[in-house]
């Protein structure tokens, strides 16, 4: 079956169109400044050069209608109809503790989407968006949302409620939600295969601009670092993660800052940009503390303390632990960052090999042989994840 895989941002969408019996990426893509000047197709069909389409795009609809159009294009499409699309799947940031996994999309499904807005007031909105406007230009094709959330609603109360009066769960519902489910749930699935084991127990570290740290325990998680919202958790490229929250009120008196001012302070001036005054990007920060930049280097200290704090403290959910496993942008790619986080867990046996680790974006053990726990290097697949949700479900 060939799925459309939709990831909609505010100003973006990515896309992908996968064959999921043979697993294969026929195209995939990303529409950049959707309603802002200068918006483009970045088109990348399988075997065929990378095609730009620079044209103006107002709105989701528009976005997505180009991608249509490329993917039959006499010279450069991957497909002969639209028909031979049978399915849809959304990626949905929060389905709060209604959706638990995977879902067809109704309208029902949908006015669900709608109540989740304020817990992800960035994201759902324009995941939406993408779904209404792929309804209007497929209305006979089914669709499917899969949401970031629903992995962790395997968590018990201990681990989501948070320390403030329970009232505030009940009325509001502001508990732990986590994200990037979707990658956590594939890397635990792919590092079971890998080590041969059904009921993998595995920490599993996404780690890059957004950074999230689960314990999966038998196959569930049972507790993620990123909270009601992506803010919580290990410093970040752009976001502070865990601070006192006694800073908010006492910064924002002594700047003078409004919430809306103190929210963006923390999600997009904060982070190793704001300890190093350089750079979100690690690879920059790398280079920088390189070439003796003090700051740089100790923003990436912090990251990996943070880092290695949480596996440390999630060893203790389990009786026994089968593997770390590293993904994303940063676990994938950085040799140097996966050597430091693991050096800092010497005290529990777990020990990597710096000749097997030297490498970039494999799936690799990376450990040494007599290493206490399996350290893995795990890419992650989040498309493909969305594609067999949505083929299992349009069946």
């Amino acid at each position: 079956m060939k799925v459309l895989v939709i990831n909609c941002g505010s100003s973006s969408l990515k896309f992908q169109i996968i064959d999921t019996e043979t697993e294969e990426v026929k195209a995939k893509g990303l529409v950049e400044r959707i309603g802002i000047d200068n918006s483009r197709l970045k088109y990348e069909p399988a075997g065929m050069d990378e095609v730009e389409i620079f044209n103006d795009i107002p709105d989701h609809k528009v976005a997505i209608k180009m991608v249509l159009d490329a993917l039959v294009d006499e010279n450069h499409g991957v497909l002969e109809s639209l028909d031979e699309i049978e399915a849809a799947g959304h990626r949905v940031v929060n389905g709060g503790e209604e959706f638990n996994k995977s879902v067809l999309i109704n309208d029902e499904a949908l006015e669900g989407i709608k109540r989740y807005i304020p817990l992800a007031p960035l994201h759902n909105p324009a995941n939406i968006e993408g779904i209404l406007a792929t309804k209007e230009l497929m209305p006979n094709t089914p669709m499917v949302a899969v949401f970031d959330t629903s992995f962790h609603t395997t968590m018990e109360p201990v681990n989501y409620i948070y320390s403030i009066p329970y009232e505030y769960y009940e009325k509001y519902n502001i508990r732990r939600y986590g994200a990037h489910g979707t990658s956590h749930r594939y890397v635990a699935m792919r590092t079971a295969e890998i080590l041969g084991k059904k009921d993998i127990n595995v920490i599993v570290c996404h780690l890059g601009n957004g950074s999230s740290i689960t314990a999966v325990k038998e196959g569930k998680s049972i507790d993620t670092s990123m909270g009601m919202t992506p803010l919580e958790g290990v410093t970040m490229g752009t976001r502070s993660g865990n601070i006192d929250p006694a800073i908010i009120p006492f910064l924002g008196q002594k700047e003078n800052l409004s919430y809306e001012e103190m929210d963006n302070l923390l999600n997009k001036k904060s982070g190793v940009l704001g300890i190093s005054g350089i750079s979100s990007d690690f690879r920059d920060l790398e280079d920088a503390a390189a070439k003796g930049n003090e700051r740089a280097k100790l923003a990436l200290d912090i990251f990996a303390s943070d880092v290695a704090k949480y596996i440390g403290m999630y060893m203790t959910e389990f009786e026994d632990l089968d593997a770390i496993a590293f993904t994303a942008g940063v676990g994938e790619n950085s040799a140097s960052m996966r050597e430091a986080i693991v050096e800092k867990l010497a005290i529990a046996g777990i020990k990597i090999d710096k000749q097997e680790n030297d490498m970039r974006g494999k799936e690799k053990i990376v450990s040494t042989d007599d290493s206490s726990v399996k350290v893995l290097v795990v890419p992650t697949n989040e498309e493909l994840m969305i594609a067999l949700d949505t083929v299992e479900l349009a069946k």
